[in-house]
């Protein structure tokens, strides 16, 4: 058993819970959407996506093999049905907020595989793992935080009613958690406070499951999309914890600096 960090496991956790959501829910959570109704075995298919989430959760509680297998399955699953929102429309900035959720889970697998990656990992696949790896995970999380922070604008009408009623200036809490994640992806991107940058929009994600998703469960007041954009929410928290992790050992306010690349006491210059 190895578990590398705080993230590494409520990423499991998460994993977890969502596989076994899958088995026992007929509906895809948001992190699955984007497979045409017309699909061959779309059904089938669910039932393989609560499976490989179930097993991966397990599997990374003895992580190598499980990390494989979530990073290849989370990419080529992004790829090819959350690409193909961008694809056919890329003037649409929801289709990059779909892709987004999808990159911070591409993101977390693949600071894991780094983690736990073998010496015929280092070998064959050498732009994926190391200091490499790492900066593409973080790249992914960069694109999920300009497109958070871009939704935030482009669908103000969205976003302002979910603030909570007590609070006031609803638009002015949309386009400021909006402009926080864009800071986060632009501090990350440059290596200016990154750390802290994730640390923070995990903190903000966090903060919207309990100010946003929690009561309405307590009120009773969930519709069905409600679950699975509660379900994307948990799920980003735990990609982001995992991205957070990989920074550990660098100061919070450390300029010009990656961080760790595995679990080593390195650091590797931007």
């Amino acid at each position: 058993m190895r578990i590398a960090s705080m993230g590494h496991a409520v990423f499991a956790v998460v994993l977890i819970a969502i596989g076994v959501l899958g088995l026992i829910s007929s509906e895809y959570a948001a992190i699955w959407n984007g497979v045409p109704e017309v699909f061959p075995g779309r059904d089938a298919l669910l039932y393989l996506c609560a499976v490989v989430a179930l097993a991966c959760g397990l599997g990374l509680v003895w992580p190598r093999t499980a990390a494989r297998v979530l990073l290849a399955y989370f990419l080529v699953w992004t790829l090819i049905f959350k690409g193909q929102f961008i694809l056919l429309e890329p003037t649409q900035e929801v289709s990059y907020q779909s892709f987004g959720e999808n990159a911070v889970v591409v993101a977390a697998a693949w600071v894991l595989y780094v983690w736990f990656a073998a010496d015929w990992d280092r070998q064959r696949l050498g732009f994926a793992t190391g200091d490499g790896g790492i900066r593409i995970a973080r790249l992914f999380y960069v694109f999920a935080m300009f497109a958070f922070g871009l939704s935030h604008f482009f669908y103000l009408q969205f976003t302002a009613p979910l603030v909570p009623d007590w609070l006031p200036w609803h638009v002015g809490w949309a386009y400021f958690t909006g402009a926080a994640y864009l800071a986060a992806g632009a501090a990350i991107l440059f290596g200016v406070y990154a750390r802290l940058a994730v640390m923070l929009s995990v903190a903000q994600m966090t903060g919207f499951l309990l100010l946003v998703w929690l009561p309405r469960v307590a009120a009773g007041t969930m519709s069905a999309f409600n679950w699975g954009e509660l379900v994307v929410n948990c799920m980003l928290i735990a990609g982001g914890w995992v991205v957070m992790d990989s920074y550990r050992g660098l100061p919070w306010l450390a300029v010009g600096k990656y961080g760790r690349a595995d679990k080593g006491n390195s650091y590797s210059p931007v």
